[in-house]
Order: structure tokens, then sequence, then C-alpha cells
């Protein structure tokens, strides 16, 4: 497990109690290096949406627990916000709660020529999601996948 993951998951572990305390779900957590400098982001989403005041709570409340526990060597800046509406799907819970929508999938190689595919999501497991495209099934492994997404209809 890389640094990064590390941290991810100790973060996760600290942060899931709280958010639940709250009434929320803890959609993702994530430690990345952006514009030279280090973030801590997790995302959290409730029915109807997370509010401003929803993100502050969580977020007095995790930094506490970081400052307790002072795991992470490098500088970083922390944020609590709510996922957005283009959040990728990642664990089981974000499959199961979408089953039946609308999805984007991006492929790191082109398949039949394409790399961007949008269909229902029809199932999934832990290697493979399947999408059903204007009646044309179609089976991804995960492993091949950029990015998976709600789509977005304007």
């Amino acid at each position: 497990m890389s640094r990064r993951e590390e941290c991810e998951k100790r973060a996760e572990e600290l942060l899931a109690p709280i958010v639940e305390q709250n009434g929320f779900e803890l959609v993702d957590v994530e430690y990345v290096k952006e514009a030279g400098n280090w973030y801590l982001r997790g995302y959290i989403d409730k029915p109807g949406g997370i509010t401003v005041n929803d993100c502050e709570v969580v977020s007095r409340a995790f930094s506490d627990k970081l400052d307790e526990n002072d795991f992470i060597e490098d500088s970083y800046i922390m944020e609590i916000s709510s996922p957005g509406l283009d959040r990728p799907l990642k664990k089981e819970k974000d499959f199961e709660r979408n089953l039946g929508k609308q999805v984007e999938i991006r492929t790191y190689r082109p398949i039949e020529k394409q790399k961007e595919f949008c269909g229902v999501l029809t199932a999934y497991d832990s290697n493979s999601v399947t999408i059903d495209e204007d009646g044309t099934e179609r089976v991804f492994d995960k492993k091949d996948t950029a990015l998976i997404r709600l789509a977005i209809e304007f």
C-alpha cells in the first residue's frame, strides 16, 4: 500500500464515525497533490444534498481528530464537501444506488474505435460493469475503465 493510500485509509477510519454520527454518508476520501499542495478531501452526502453548514460541522470534528492523531507528515489542506453530480462511481454502494440509471463510461483504450459509452447500468460485480446501450448489452472490465459516473442530462 502506498503512503497516499495509507493516508486515505487512516483518514477514512477517523472520518467515517463522524459522518455517520451526523446522519450523512461518506462517499470518498482522497489525498492528492495539486499545483504543489497536498489536499486531504472528504466527500459526504445525504438525501436532498449536503449544505455548507453540514460540511462545517463535519470539518470541525474531523480537524480535531486529525490534530489528535497527527499521522500525515506533509503540510496539507483539508476539505469536506459534497461529491457533486458528476462524481465517479467507485464503491459497491455507488453502483447499487445507481442501478437502472444512465451512466457514462470512459475506457483507457478504444473499444470498437471509441472510448466513451453511455447506457443504463444493469449489473455490476467486483470486476465488471454492464450497461444497456440502446438495446445492446455491453460489459466492461473495471480495470479497463478510466471513469464511470452518472450521466448528466440537461
